[in-house]
């Protein structure tokens, strides 16, 4: 008889029943059946049907991970799912969503040996962190909310970004005992700092015995600024090299401009209409103060290797003193009025102490204007021809004559006159100095 005794799908034999066997036996080996479908996939206790096709079964074929239980590709115990094995996520646009917007924590966790870390949105404070610990909000490393990223959690310990390189580490860090932001060499907070910043205040250095600089890495040329510390100076120069091309030193209480090398240096003032400089003219061991950015063109004062200045413009002093000098080969402007048209002429002393005029039409009345203020002298000489001519010539009321008359002026000829004021032309002391010149 082929009917054998089965609980589970591995124990039926296929080739029973045999022909032979009675329609009874048929009968049990179908309530066997039955059975060991029911014992098999006993968990299949609800209604719901398993439309699955035989390649999406195959896709659960498990059999690599081993048969104890710890080896389950899944498993979950009081809603705690866990993935025994890596997990990749493949696709066009790939996406991994953790929440479902409710107001909780959500928590990506690394359960590590010594220590367990964690990213993590805090729902309660809006902010995305990475912490240390299991407990979401107890010491963040960094967290993220609306336009900042904070590292540290306030807490009095120093935090750092640690830049491991090949052969050398850096780190960005807080100095929190020194309550300084700095940038070191190193991986160890507060050694060999670069850079540190507190207050209102950037430092570069750490007290050392170098050089420390900033270098401009230019295209087709280097700048630097730097401290050259063997020889305690401030530099701006050109180059990479700190000390080589100087363009500009400051120790003690100087400032150097250049390094001695034969070229001309100097100040360009880049102005919007007009440019200006002060520089040394390296080619005629001059410094020039000029117009323009080219030396030796419109140089307005040069003071040569003896401290001889030449002028290459006038000077408007505004009534201010210039005390004792010493003049050799010196000339007055002239004020050339020309012919004069009768009625009133000014004097105006503003265009010259030296004045010349020619008496041509009837009686012309001078006046003296903008002398000096009280208490500076001003004089002038008065040039004048053919004074008497045309019905002649008439001074100011405020001019006293020598002897309280006018001097008699000549008709056709040169009279030379002298004025003198010390309150400011109230009083013009006149007199002549050569009548009928010839």
């Amino acid at each position: 008889m082929g009917k054998e005794s089965a609980t589970y799908i591995s124990q039926l034999v296929a080739t029973n029943p045999v022909a032979s066997d009675s329609v009874s036996v048929g009968d049990d080996h179908l309530r066997m059946l039955k059975t060991v479908l029911k014992t098999q996939f006993s968990g299949l206790s609800g209604t719901t049907a398993i439309t699955a096709t035989e390649a999406e079964m195959n896709y659960l074929d498990l059999a690599t991970l081993g048969t104890s239980a710890d080896s389950k590709v899944l498993t979950q115990a009081s809603g705690v799912v866990t993935i025994a094995g890596d997990v990749v996520v493949s696709g066009t646009t790939p996406k991994v969503t953790i929440g479902d917007a409710g107001a909780e924590d959500t928590t990506l966790l690394f359960d590590g040996n010594a220590k367990d870390f964690y990213v993590a949105l805090d729902d309660s404070a809006d902010k995305l962190l990475i912490g240390e610990g299991s407990t979401v909000g107890t010491n963040p490393i960094l967290s993220i909310t609306d336009d900042t990223v904070t590292l540290g959690d306030g807490a009095a310990v120093d935090t750092a970004i640690v830049f491991d390189g090949n052969a050398k580490d850096f780190y960005v860090a807080l100095d929190d005992s020194a309550d300084k932001l700095l940038i070191g060499e190193g991986s160890t907070v507060g050694t060999n700092p670069i850079l540190s910043i507190t207050d209102d205040t950037v430092t570069l250095g750490d007290g050392a015995a170098v050089d420390t600089a900033i270098v401009f890495d230019g295209n087709a040329k280097d700048f630097h600024i730097a401290l050259d510390d063997s020889a305690d100076k401030l530099i701006i120069g050109e180059g990479s090299t700190v000390g080589t091309n100087e363009i500009l030193s400051i120790t003690d209480d100087t400032v150097t401009i250049g390094d001695g090398a034969a070229v001309d240096t100097y100040l360009n003032f880049d102005g919007n209409a007009a440019d200006f400089r002060i520089g040394i003219d390296d080619g005629t061991d001059k410094l020039e103060i000029g117009v323009g950015v080219a030396h030796g063109t419109t140089a307005a004062i040069a003071i040569d290797s003896s401290a001889d200045m030449t002028l290459g413009g006038g000077i408007a002093c505004a009534d201010e003193v210039i005390g004792r000098p010493r003049f050799t080969d010196y000339a007055e402007t002239v004020n050339a009025i020309g012919n004069t048209g009768g009625g009133s002429q000014s004097i105006n002393l503003t265009l010259g102490n030296v004045v010349t005029a020619t008496q041509t039409a009837s009686e012309t009345t001078y006046s003296f204007d903008n002398p000096s203020a009280t208490g500076h002298a001003c004089s002038f000489t008065l040039i004048l021809t053919n004074g008497a001519s045309n019905s002649g010539t008439a001074w100011p009321s405020s001019v006293d004559w020598a002897g309280g008359t006018a001097p008699t002026l000549t008709a056709s000829g040169v009279d030379i006159l002298t004025f003198t004021t010390v309150d400011a032309g109230t009083i013009w002391y006149g007199f002549s100095a050569a009548i009928d010149t010839k």
